[in-house]
């Protein structure tokens, strides 16, 4: 009978074992470019289409 768990795991061990699965909020930055917002340095940007 594989698969049936041994001890009762509360509410706290749960919660500390996924309190780093959140996710993380996106840094925006500046294009050098346009001016406009770009999510990341390696990404192009969505108005002028320039890294």
């Amino acid at each position: 009978m594989a698969g049936v768990p041994v001890k009762h795991h509360s509410k706290g061990k749960v919660g500390r074992r996924r309190s780093h699965l959140a996710l993380k909020k996106r840094k925006l930055l500046v294009c050098k470019n346009c001016g406009g917002p770009k999510t990341a340095t390696h990404r192009a940007c969505k108005q002028c289409g320039k890294k």
